[in-house]
Formats: structure tokens, C-alpha cells, sequence
């Protein structure tokens, strides 16, 4: 279950009471406010708040640019401008609250973007809940033989069956004997701090994250990505619908000029005005490594 029969009553009662505000609202946020979108088996992502929309992001730019900005007729194309030539502190001016329960071992990739305010649920003080990240079998692929970081072909049904009974019969065992640490209601138990080192990497925890949209761009940008791990990425493409329709200029503009577009060097753009000439470049007359010849090819072949 993504959320608590107790969690959901809020969730109602919040819905059930809209407030009159003088503030700048965005509508498409407004319609996902609190609401809880499923990620995973028992996970999800709802919004708790969130501060600005496309007008606080031009606002802020024209008080730094004044005239600068003049020639831009509206507020679309001055996002456009901003986001390509990577101006930042227009879009600190939003930030967004997100409400989001992941897998422990989805939490220690997210916390490494150390751009964001955290506040995650405590095993120190509460007992973890028994619920564990279990992936479709479709899910389950070999190492990659070319990306230490990734995956490779998909497990054949016998092995993903045999690799699904260790997930599912390891973590019901841990969870039992952590339950058996702790002890019952009125015993004298291990301490709830030393229990939890016991628990499985795929057991769920929760976490209030608050962050400003120049660094949830960055994010999204590393993580929506089709080279990220399947874990992260599905919540970082639910992210994607919320900010698409919070603040639907800016998010146009992320993916044209970072999920869509690419930086090349100057090496790079030297292979590409010889080739606009009519010019033979090969990777040895390049300049590149073979990494990069591959990466740039990637970007000119498609």
C-alpha cells in the first residue's frame, strides 16, 4: 500500500479545504497538490508545496537585466533566452516541497545531489514498516559487459525466478528478525537505532525533499534520463509530468535546451563546420578520443 489509511485521511481533509491566497498560484500545480502518484510497487510522489510558476522566474530576470531584457516580447521567449545561455538564479526563485517514499537504496542515489533540504523518516524513533522494493521480473537483467554502472540482457525466466525467491525470502527473513530484536509492546528490546542494521537496501523509507527548480532541473536532467538506473528514473519521469504542468514555459525550454539538446566542445564544433564544408573527419584527424568520437557521432547520426 503507497500510503497509510491515516496519510490518505490527510490527504482528503487537505483537498477538502482550499484556502483563499493572495500569493501567485500555478493551476496545473494546484490540481496535483497533495494528491499521490505510485512509483514502484509501494512507492510514490506527491507535492506538499511549492513557492513561484513561468511569471516569478521572468519577474526575477527582469529585476536583474532591466533593459537588457527589453527586447524580449514575452515571457516564453525570455525562458528560452535564460535556460540557453544557463542562467540559474531566475529559476531559484520556485521551489517545490515533494512528499516521496523510495526504496533505501533509491534514497542514497538521490541524496547525492546535496542541492535540496531533506527531512527522511527516523528508524532511530519509529519501526520501519514491512514493505520491501520487489522488481517485475522484466525488470531483472545481468551486469552489462560495457557499463560497469548498467544493465545488461534480461535474466532468463528460471534464473529471474530463482533471483526473485533470494529478494522476496531475504528480506521477509531480515524483517523478522529485526521484528524479533526490537522485541513487542511492553519489552525490553535492542534499541530501534542498532535493529535497523539489519534490514535489506530495498526496504522503504520516506522523506520530505524541498528544493529550488534550477537545481530540480539539474535533477531531472541526469536522472530522467534514459542511461539512469530504472529505480530512480520512474520517479524522476512522475517528477517530469508535475513540473511540466507547474510551470509549463520553463519545462518546455528544459527539454529542448538539456534533455533534448547537447554541448559540444570546440573540437567538436570544429569537426562540424569541416563536414558543413564538405570535409572527410575521421576520428583521427578529429582530435577526439574514441570516447568521444562515439559520443559525438552519437549526437550527429542520431
Amino acid at each position: 500500500m503507497p500510503v497509510t489509511p491515516e496519510q490518505q485521511s490527510e490527504i482528503d481533509a487537505l483537498r477538502a479545504s482550499p484556502k483563499q491566497t493572495l500569493r501567485a498560484v500555478s493551476e496545473g500545480m494546484e490540481a496535483h497538490l497533495y494528491k499521490v502518484n505510485q512509483v514502484l510497487d509501494h512507492g510514490f510522489v506527491r507535492v506538499i508545496d511549492y513557492m513561484g510558476d513561468d511569471a516569478a522566474i521572468c519577474q526575477a530576470a527582469r529585476v536583474s537585466y532591466g533593459k537588457g531584457t527589453k527586447s524580449v516580447q514575452n515571457d516564453a521567449g525570455l525562458i528560452r533566452y535564460l535556460m540557453r545561455h544557463w542562467h540559474s538564479t531566475p529559476f531559484e526563485m520556485c521551489e517545490i516541497k515533494l512528499h516521496v517514499k523510495l526504496p533505501v537504496f533509491v534514497a542514497r542515489q538521490w541524496i547525492r545531489h546535496r542541492t535540496a533540504n531533506v527531512n527522511e523518516y527516523s528508524a532511530r524513533y519509529s519501526i520501519l514498516d514491512r514493505e520491501f522494493y520487489i522488481p517485475e521480473p522484466d525488470a531483472l537483467a545481468a551486469q552489462s559487459v560495457v557499463n560497469n554502472q548498467g544493465r545488461g540482457e534480461a535474466l532468463s525466466g528460471e534464473e529471474a525466478a530463482r533471483v526473485l525467491e533470494y529478494l522476496k525470502g531475504d528480506a521477509a527473513r531480515c524483517y523478522d528478525h529485526y521484528e524479533e530484536m526490537i522485541g513487542q509492546e511492553g519489552q525490553q528490546g535492542l534499541a530501534r537505532e542498532l535493529a535497523r542494521m539489519n534490514l535489506p537496501a530495498n526496504i522503504y523509507t520516506q522523506w520530505y525533499w524541498k528544493v529550488d527548480l534550477h537545481n530540480l532541473f539539474h535533477f531531472l536532467r541526469l536522472r530522467a534520463d534514459a542511461h539512469a538506473q530504472y529505480e530512480i528514473r520512474v520517479y524522476a519521469e512522475e517528477i517530469c509530468k508535475l513540473v511540466a504542468d507547474w510551470v509549463p514555459a520553463a519545462y518546455g525550454a528544459f527539454e529542448d535546451y538539456r534533455m533534448g539538446g547537447a554541448t559540444l566542445s570546440s573540437r567538436a564544433i570544429d569537426c562540424v563546420k569541416r563536414m558543413l564544408k564538405g570535409e572527410e573527419v575521421t576520428q583521427e584527424s578529429s582530435g577526439m578520443s574514441k570516447g568521444e568520437w562515439r559520443e559525438f557521432m552519437e549526437v550527429v547520426e542520431g
